[in-house]
């Protein structure tokens, strides 16, 4: 059962097409959730990533009478691809798909876009910028914006979190904990280790055998919702500053 409450916000998908040229007519802000099929240690879901961008992208979305296109479930996973049950994308296939709807929302008349994605690897997001880059550059009219929820969460380590925690570890068990409590394990495996810096590996797995980053055993559903809280207010705040936009009334 989910623990996701709340108004939902409109799906682009699920509009006709009228009404989606009335709606592109009123300048709106359109979110793309990106998310991966990924390891995420023994007591995670491979669904993690988009489990917690869509939860972020929903919530958002209300605050500003955004649209939101379907999600992207799949992603560049270079660092777990061995692990069984990750689904990893070739970067070139991520840079196409970024561009592709980039550059269709525009032919439709859309001219803000916010591609939020919740796995943040590093060639993953390298291609989704790559591919929003070459959308603004074809169409200068166009704005996007381009970020993980993980560019935000990650500032309240050494704050309330350690500073070492990552890839499923406190914070991502408490966000999911908070989302999904029916889909995390009795297990909190902890890692220490990662691979060496700036080195290029072709078995990462060796250097994270539990495919954790941290320690979630202080892991609970209350960090994970406030830890939401957090990216959404800091989120919210980005796109009043890059957009121009009004977060909608209360009532």
């Amino acid at each position: 059962m989910s623990a996701r409450r709340g108004k939902a916000p409109r799906q682009i998908d699920e509009l006709s097409s009228p009404e989606f040229k009335k709606e592109a007519k009123r300048n709106p802000l359109v979110i793309l959730p990106f998310g991966s099929i990924e390891e995420h240690g023994s007591h995670l879901p491979l669904s993690t990533d988009s489990l917690q961008a869509e939860e972020i992208v929903r919530r958002v979305a209300v605050k500003f009478d955004a649209l939101v296109c379907p999600p992207i479930r799949y992603g560049e996973c270079k660092a777990t691809r061995n692990f069984p049950g990750t689904l990893s994308l070739r970067f070139e296939t991520v840079f196409s798909i970024t561009f592709d709807i980039l550059t269709e929302l525009r032919r439709n008349g859309i001219k803000r876009v916010m591609v939020l994605t919740g796995h943040a690897g590093t060639g993953h997001v390298a291609a989704l910028r790559l591919g929003a880059l070459r959308a603004v550059e074809q169409h200068p009219d166009l704005k996007v914006m381009v970020l993980s929820d993980y560019d935000i969460a990650y500032e309240l380590r050494g704050k309330e979190f350690p500073e070492s925690d990552g890839h499923a570890g406190q914070i991502e068990t408490s966000r999911i904990l908070n989302i999904r409590p029916d889909l995390v394990g009795p297990e909190r495996p902890v890692g220490s280790t990662r691979p060496p810096k700036f080195m290029i590996v072709a078995d990462p797995e060796k250097y994270l055998p539990t495919g954790v980053m941290g320690d979630p055993r202080g892991a609970n559903a209350a960090k994970g919702a406030r830890i939401d809280d957090y990216v959404i207010e800091e989120l919210s705040k980005l796109i009043e500053e890059n957009f121009g936009m009004s977060r909608k009334k209360r009532g």
